[in-house]
């Protein structure tokens, strides 16, 4: 079932964690947009966060989660995402998940956030 009552038709099971995250979108023919949230859940197909703005749907995004384990000599983990808008409001963003990678290292992204 998904929030709304219906049935949930995903192919990934999804699960309820809250990560902090930080994304960078980039809508055709505008200016980048970039922002803070905390994921309502993912899996391996799509992500859903909270964000202050709506973010336009079928923008390429990137998006990176604080991962809570740490790495090799107790660096700290970002799953680093790459997909599109699928769904978006006031309260948050679905996002379709066309690539991840777990790393021990800073991402852009953050960068583009902290500015925003």
């Amino acid at each position: 079932m998904n929030r709304t009552g219906g049935q949930d038709r995903r192919k990934s099971k999804r699960y309820p964690l809250a990560f902090p995250i930080s994304y960078r979108v980039t809508p055709r023919n505008a200016p980048v947009l970039a922002g803070r949230g905390t994921t309502y859940d993912i899996s391996l197909a799509g992500v859903s966060f909270t964000c202050r703005q709506p973010l336009p749907v079928g923008a390429h995004i990137e998006v990176v989660a604080q991962w809570p384990a740490r790495g090799d000599g107790g660096r700290p983990l970002e799953l680093k995402m790459t997909g599109f808008v699928v769904r978006s409001d006031h309260a948050g963003a679905a996002v379709r998940v066309m690539s991840h990678k777990l790393c021990a290292e800073r991402a852009t992204v953050l960068q583009y956030a902290a500015s925003a």
